[in-house]
């Protein structure tokens, strides 16, 4: 039983399919109906009109119609598109059982726990005929699908057949007088539509359900006696054929299988079960833990079932659909009922090759799965689930054709699944072992091999190779050296697909198709809401792949889309050019024509293609927003131009493709103060200032244009502003544009106009306007303002621009290929015109145009007769006096320089992207500013997890390996990357890595530091510049090996100094514990010191325990240190008068952790001896030894590995790498 859908919701009583859609109607016992989608698995709709259980629902074939009925003794007749009920039937008197539609006429057959059935005519919304004589619940009624025929049971453990031929007659009007005079007559005495053809008894108990056979003469039943019985009829009576018994419980439902010879009942015992019609035998049953189902619905035109039960229902099949196929080449060998057979694309010849299975075998899920070919041989491989999964080996005759039903003989096995790995080789899947077994084609196994993955099914990868399918992963795996050759983490895969090249490879999953190459590394992953069904590869490498409703296309960089849609399900077996050529359900081969353009398209825009691009521009139909969105989103809206009519699209395209020319046209034809602004933001960023001026002009935007003047240093044009201000009466606008201007006497005279007489005069009397300020003071009289005392005025001018005029300098560059080949051919008849030359990037201003629009605006802004006749040169902005660079007046070489493509030259790698690339060294990443990458392999190489120690450190990297220039105030800081071992004679493209802060050789002079210190006494100063050496080798890069070796005999150095000192100052803080005092004095003697600091070890030891009276100890010290031949004799000295003293009592006060004649390493946490033997987990970096408790907590000697972590060891160098 496949599951194909699923509901939870309240107890499911009725169920029916569309004939059409993927939907299903599920009526509940909570008096809901509900409308859903089983392909997408969504709940679309849902109806609650009736009052209490809904036990019958029907769709109608053809109409938007369905029809319900439910325990408030009401039939509904609703329109599923309006979402209402459009009437009521009424009449029984009881709960309702079932209602269903009539294939062809207007009726609705109702049974009703009145214990009658009643026929209504829908149309007319009457009852049109009551079939009465039951004499209990009358549990279900159907019509015949061809035959004027109801059937019907009724817990009066009888089923009825009745006939409806009158009624028929009377509906249909007859055309003969006679009929209608008879018809009339039974009218009048009493005369009935509908008579019992048949009453079958046979049941011990209440029938609860009867169902007609689609096509033959039979009945089934099942009833509360737990029985499924089969009765035959003919025109005259009706008997039982046979009783199937199984059920424990009563039978709820039962039916024919349109499609296969069985029939499909369920019960209130939580079961289905699949019957045999011809052997009356059980075949399959499937129950479920703890709901009893109520209800069948079988799908018009599928091969699809559906049960309702206690908690829900199902959407299922019985058996897979999916042909068995197998494609070589140019021939498909495919499986259809029970022959082999064989397809020619080429020609489209389809032939019978040869008879596989025995007739009269078939039975449920024995059909076979998969096929496998071996062209070679000539030889079949057929897998199927009989006995829990086996194949079947054919030779196929070199004739080709065998005649005659004579099955040959196949060589059997049993195996998981079996396919071809070379000419004569199959293997087989042993899944209870986890074995594969590689077969010769006399069915003898040659070599058996243990699977590196749990593995549930095998597939061709190669020759030689398997493909292994886990649960959650699929691996290839070479079964000559037993080598994983590639391994990809996925969802369970379904079916696998190679292209032809065997370079890429499709793993399809129910929801999701995988694509990866031949070495399983991932390229994309596409997600669909639809199961996905199949798939092959066309010639340029896209993937064309099918749902249940379409068929898809996936690219390369795993964008997707639909090619066209479908009515039923196929299985694609090859794609050649626009033709794809499938299997449908029923076995039968076809050739679907395609329209690839788009996925074409699109793909030539990826590969670079430009020239195919071109071409299908000019020559195809594609258009469509999804298409414009695509381009845009790709990064092509200059191509996105050319598909596009519409103004306001046109003019966002060009904005963003930067295509001025185009934008200024469309802005022209929209006209909205929006789009000018728009327009001459984009000409502003590109230093247009020709455009901005004229987007300004058009939307009379005055306070921009002065501004504008002014940063491109134009005066005359200021000056011009400062008179269209004075004409339009506009205060604020003279005054600012005679400031931007400096024009200290237009200010006064200004201010003098508005009547800011003191202000006029304290501007002219600060500006030295002596004969003004002097005039003003008389009109002011007493009230002059006041000047501030020992103030030095300055004048105030605006500063002079940095580029004065025109636009900016661009680039001169060839005409992109889109713009060049398109614009040309676009107006190939324009041709003549001077202005070919826009699509260059410089020359963005057509002089002609603008000066037109520009006088005409004029107008606009000069009312008649306000302006003086003296000003004549003001009846316009003339732009004559722009004055271009004269490089851009020739630009006529774009245009025959057509055929050399330029493609815009992209920004260059960023210089820390170089030195990331190919380095896997962490203090190169840290320089690069990847501080990311350098913890993570850190992390990787040396167990390290603490980087607040780091932290200063990385920054510094940082930041040594970058100098800084400022070119001048408006440009950025120019950041230079600052190189190790570079050299003048170094080629210039050729990047070395990055220069870093630290050094071996400032290691070492830190180590002499450490040394010193610790001699001095020093221990805190030298325990921090010994954690500083640990901390800083990690981010040093050394160059020869010797060199790494050096610094790895650095790291044990200062690990052991390390642990040496935390435990003297350790030592040092303990007061009350003189046992403790003795162990960790001992101990430190243990460390791997340099000679001086040993014997200052071991003379502080053996001081600490004579003190202590523990003479024994304190003796193997003074050995100890005269064994190493002191140079200081103070030392020497006191050594052997310990030693004197000690020999008259070799004893032990306490007893000490301690044992010399036993070799043992300390625990860098603990301080306690870890004895040789003894279990110890070490830190990955600096190899200090812990108790095996501590594995997983921070090293606490050079705090910044965890302790046990897996690590792969320093790496300092390039020479590790080479």
């Amino acid at each position: 039983m496949l599951t194909k859908f699923e509901t939870k919701s309240n107890r499911v009583k009725g169920l029916s399919f569309h004939s059409k859609r993927p939907w299903i109607l599920a009526s509940l016992h909570s008096g809901v109906i509900q409308l859903w989608d089983y392909r997408m698995g969504t709940l679309i709709d849902r109806f609650d009109e009736h009052d209490g259980p809904v036990r019958g629902v029907h769709f109608h074939k053809s109409q938007p119609l369905f029809v319900s009925g439910g325990d408030d003794y009401k039939i509904k007749v609703w329109n599923y598109k309006t979402n209402r009920c459009l009437f009521t039937l009424l009449g029984h008197l009881d709960y309702i059982r079932t209602v269903q539609f009539h294939n062809e006429y207007p009726w609705i057959v109702s049974a009703s726990d009145d214990q009658t059935i009643r026929i209504w005519n829908w149309q007319s919304r009457t009852c049109i005929s009551v079939l009465t004589g039951h004499n209990h619940y009358v549990m279900c009624a159907s019509f015949h699908p061809k035959e004027d025929l109801v059937v019907s049971a009724s817990l009066d453990q009888t089923v009825r057949v009745w006939d409806i031929g009158a009624l028929r007659k009377k509906t249909v009007s007859p055309a003969d007088d006679i009929l209608r005079l008879s018809t009339m007559n039974t009218d009048l005495f009493g005369g009935v539509d509908a008579v019992v053809k048949y009453v079958l008894e046979g049941h011990d108990r209440g029938v609860n359900w009867a169902a007609f056979h689609p096509t033959l003469p039979l009945i089934v039943s099942g009833a509360d006696d737990r029985q499924v019985k089969l009765w035959r009829m003919n025109d005259t009576k009706a008997w039982e054929v046979d009783t199937l018994r199984g059920h424990m419980n009563n039978v709820s439902c039962v039916m024919f299988h349109a499609k296969q010879d069985i029939i499909v009942s369920n019960s209130e015992d939580k079961s289905i079960r699949v019957w045999d019609v011809t052997k009356r035998t059980g075949v399959q049953t499937f129950r479920r833990e703890h709901d009893r189902f109520w209800i069948l619905a079988a799908h018009p035109e599928m091969n699809l079932l559906a049960a309702g039960h206690d908690s829900g229902m199902i959407v299922f099949k019985l058996e897979r659909e999916r042909p068995a196929f197998s494609v070589s080449g140019d021939s498909l060998y495919y499986i259809k009922d029970r022959f082999l057979r064989f397809y020619e694309f080429s020609s489209q010849k389809d032939n019978q090759v040869i008879p596989i299975r025995r007739p009269g075998s078939t039975s449920l899920n024995q059909s076979p799965r998969t096929l496998s070919y071996s062209p070679t041989e000539n030889a079949v491989l057929v897998c199927s689930d009989v006995e829990g999964g086996s194949y079947e080996l054919f030779t196929v005759p070199r004739d080709s054709i065998a005649r005659g039903d004579a099955v040959q003989e196949s060589k059997r096995g049993v195996g998981g699944s079996a396919v071809f790995v070379a000419r004569n080789r199959f293997a087989v899947l042993d899944k209870s072992s986890n074995q594969v077994l590689v077969k010769n084609l006399k069915n003898e196994v040659v070599k058996k091999s243990s699977l590196p993955v749990a593995t549930d099914a095998i597939f061709y990868a190669g020759t030689g190779n398997l493909l292994c399918k886990a649960e959650d992963r699929v691996v290839i795996f070479d079964l000559q050296q037993r080598l994983v050759l590639g391994e990809l983490q996925t969802a369970f895969v379904k079916y696998i697909v190679w292209s032809n090249d065997m370079e890429s490879i499709a793993l399809l999953s129910k929801h999701a198709i995988v694509i990866a190459n031949k070495k399983l590394v991932h390229r994309c992953t596409l997600h669909e809401t639809i199961r996905v069904k199949s798939g092959a590869w066309d010639d340029n490498g896209v993937f064309i792949y099918t749902t249940l409703n379409h068929i898809k296309y996936c690219l390369p960089n795993g964008d997707s889309g639909i090619i066209r849609t479908l009515d039923v399900p196929i299985y694609i077996t090859k794609v050649s050019g626009n033709t794809i050529f499938c299997l449908d359900r029923d076995g039968k081969n076809r050739a679907i024509a395609i329209d690839a353009t788009e996925y074409v398209f699109k793909l030539s825009l990826l590969k670079k293609k430009y020239d195919l691009v071109m071409n299908m521009i000019r020559n195809s139909q594609l258009c469509g927003q999804a298409m414009i969105a695509y381009l845009q989103q790709k990064g092509f809206p200059e191509v996105a131009l050319h598909f596009v009519k519409d103004e306001k699209t046109r003019f966002n395209l060009a904005l963003e493709s930067g295509n001025i020319q185009v934008a200024v046209a469309s802005a022209k034809e929209i006209d909205e103060k929006d789009h000018w602004y728009r327009l001459g933001v984009e000409a502003l960023r590109q230093g247009n200032a020709g455009i901005v001026e004229y987007a300004y002009q058009r939307t009379k935007n005055f306070e921009r244009l002065s501004f504008l003047y002014l940063v491109t240093g134009n005066m005359d044009k200021l000056s011009k502003m400062l008179r269209i201000a004075e004409v339009k009466n506009d205060v604020m606008g003279q005054f600012h544009n005679a400031l931007y201007l400096g024009d200290v006497r237009e200010r006064v005279k200004i201010l003098e106009k508005v009547g800011h007489l003191p202000l006029a005069y304290v501007t002219a009397a600060v500006h030295g306007l002596q004969d003004v300020a002097e005039r003003l003071a008389a009109e002011l009289g007493d009230n002059v303002p006041a000047l501030p005392e020992g103030k030095e005025p300055s004048l105030l001018m605006p500063p002079a621009p940095v580029l004065c005029g025109g636009d900016w300098p661009l680039l001169r560059v060839m005409k992109g290929i889109f713009e060049g080949t398109l614009d040309n051919a676009g107006r190939a008849i324009a041709e003549e015109d001077e202005e070919a030359a826009d699509g260059d990037w410089g020359e963005d201003l057509e002089i002609g145009d603008v000066d037109g629009m520009q006088n005409g605006d004029v107008g606009v802004v000069v009312e008649d007769g306000e302006v003086n006749e003296d000003n004549e040169e003001e009846g316009g902005w003339d732009l004559e006096d722009l004055e271009l660079p004269p490089e851009l007046d020739t630009p006529k070489a774009a245009v025959n320089a057509r055929s050399s493509v330029f493609v815009t030259p992209t920004p260059g790698m960023p210089v820390s992207q170089i030195w990331i690339q190919k380095s896997s060294i962490a203090g190169e990443h840290a320089a690069a500013g990847n501080f990311d990458t350098a913890m993570r392999l850190l992390s990787r190489q040396l167990g390290i997890k603490n980087f607040i120690p780091l932290k200063s450190m990385f920054l510094d990297l940082h930041n040594g390996s970058h100098s800084y220039l400022r070119a001048f105030d408006s440009a950025p800081v120019i950041s230079l990357a600052v190189e190790r071992g570079w050299s003048e004679s170094a080629s210039p493209n050729v990047r070395g890595p990055p220069a870093l802060v630290f050094n071996f050789s400032q290691l070492e002079e830190k180590l002499k530091a450490g040394y010193k210190a610790t001699t001095n006494g020093k221990f805190s100063e030298a325990l921090r510049l010994f954690l500083g050496i640990l901390h800083t080798i990690p981010l040093v890069v050394v160059d020869s090996r010797r060199e790494v070796d050096e610094v790895k005999e650095l790291i044990i150095i200062a690990k052991e100094y390390v642990l040496g000192l935390k435990m003297e100052l350790r030592r040092r803080e303990i007061k009350d514990n003189p046992v403790r005092q003795q162990e960790l004095a001992a101990y430190f003697t243990h460390c791997n010191l340099q000679m001086p600091h040993l014997r200052l070890a071991l003379q502080n030891a053996m001081t600490v325990c004579f003190k202590a009276k523990n003479h024994s100890t304190a003796a193997n010290f003074a050995r100890r240190l005269l064994e190493t031949n002191p140079t200081n004799e103070s030392q020497a000295k006191s050594a052997r008068q310990v030693l004197h003293n000690a020999e008259k009592n070799l004893k032990d006060e306490t007893q000490l952790n301690y044992d010399f004649r036993n070799p043992f390493v300390v625990c860098g946490s603990t301080y306690v001896p870890i004895y040789r033997g003894q279990k110890d987990v070490a830190c990955p970096y600096c190899s200090a030894r812990f108790v095996p408790s501590l594995e997983g907590q921070l090293c606490s000697v050079c705090d910044l590995a965890v302790v046990g972590s897996d690590a792969s060891g320093l790496l300092c160098s390039p020479s590790q790498v080479r």
